[in-house]
């Protein structure tokens, strides 16, 4: 083991430096083209700044039904096993693996005028959810939930259980047991999964301008508006994009400690 320790970075040293070129190069790229003396002027257009509160406002609307939906979902997922808990992990994993483009189709045909669920929901009550700002939320939620759901699964399948036996031997009950100690104990999981589904649905394009389209102010959210500035120039795209790596070197940082416990 330990000539393996010896010979093994010798020899993955060039992949590793590759891949940290190929990785960091786009950084690079953003950092050098970047519009450093018009950045604070490009984020404090009006229009930038309304993309931004739409983006914060919709993408902790999203991170909220991840927790509301989410948690009693991975609480049932790691409870046990059988088919049908292996039929619903698929349905919680197939929006982190399709693209998101086909991901807005199929909420379209769900959800639109035309939609399974979107027609009734607009003959008999008169709401229509697409290219409106509910539109957004759940694209965002739709694309989010996953990461949120896998998150606290996994935490709670790594909870040691017998302080909840303890627990409900002294006379607690199923739902004392799982708010005072099952909850407190995952709580690390809970706050990496809500910052993951939080930045995931911040980021999210595909789904959104498929299902919710991009209106300025009414749905155009940041990613949105990153597309957009293209159109009229580089420099606004850039300015936009940086922001959004500050938000997710952010969530990173804030992750730290899901990688090295000891920082």
């Amino acid at each position: 083991m330990t000539a393996a320790r010896r010979v093994l970075p010798a020899v993955l040293i060039a992949p590793v430096a590759l891949a940290g070129l190929f990785l960091s190069l786009p950084l690079v790229g953003l950092l050098l083209r970047a519009p450093w003396g018009r950045l604070l002027a490009v984020v404090a257009d009006d229009a930038v700044r309304a993309a931004l509160l739409l983006s914060v406002q919709c993408s902790l609307a999203a991170a909220a039904l991840c927790l509301v939906f989410g948690l009693p979902l991975a609480t049932w997922l790691a409870a046990g096993g059988g088919r049908l808990r292996v039929a619903v992990r698929v349905l919680v994993t197939l929006p982190m693996v399709l693209p998101p483009v086909v991901a807005g189709v199929a909420l379209l045909l769900a959800y639109g005028r035309n939609g399974i669920v979107g027609a009734p929901l607009d003959d008999w009550l008169g709401i229509a959810l697409p290219f409106r700002i509910g539109a957004v939320i759940v694209a965002e939620t739709y694309v989010a939930l996953p990461f949120f759901v896998l998150t606290v699964e996994g935490g709670l399948r790594a909870l040691d259980g017998r302080y909840a036996d303890a627990a409900a031997t002294l006379g607690a009950g199923p739902w004392r047991v799982f708010r005072t100690v099952t909850l407190p104990m995952i709580a690390p999981s809970l706050r990496a999964g809500l910052l993951v589904a939080w930045a995931r649905a911040l980021g999210e394009f595909g789904a959104t301008i498929t299902f919710a389209g991009s209106l300025a102010g009414v749905t155009r959210t940041l990613p949105l508006a990153v597309y957009a500035a293209l159109d009229r120039g580089p420099e606004a795209a850039i300015a936009l994009s940086l922001l959004l790596v500050l938000v997710s070197i952010g969530v990173l940082v804030l992750l730290r400690k899901q990688w090295w416990p000891g920082r």
